[in-house]
């Protein structure tokens, strides 16, 4: 593998929801944990949701922030999102609702049971 290789990788790695808050986290951490805490939202309901989580922490440049990182990860295909009222919508794409198709086990391919 190359180092090129790797550099993709690590950039498109999918995202991993923290299972918890932690003030010491990476930006990126929390802001992907307060986006999968209110399941969709704008860059301004992420900061209060963080505002909310962690008081006294919201400023012009976290806001700044949160935009950066969630427009980064939509133009890199790693959040979903869609223009609401002219104003972004990001989420997690989480699925909530099981599937409710079937698989006929007698069709799939020699290998795949």
């Amino acid at each position: 593998m190359t180092a090129s290789d790797n550099s993709f990788r690590e950039e498109f790695k999918p995202i991993v929801v923290p299972a918890s808050y932690e003030a010491a986290a990476t930006e990126e951490s929390k802001i992907i944990f307060a986006l999968a805490q209110i399941g969709e939202g704008s860059t301004d309901e992420v900061v209060a949701k963080l505002e909310e989580l962690e008081p006294g922490s919201t400023s012009a440049q976290l806001r700044l922030i949160v935009e950066d990182v969630l427009s980064g990860y939509y133009d890199k295909g790693l959040l979903k999102g869609s223009e609401v009222n002219g104003e972004m919508k990001y989420n997690l794409s989480k699925i909530t609702e099981a599937n409710e198709g079937e698989v006929n086990p007698d069709l799939l391919a020699p290998g795949l049971d």
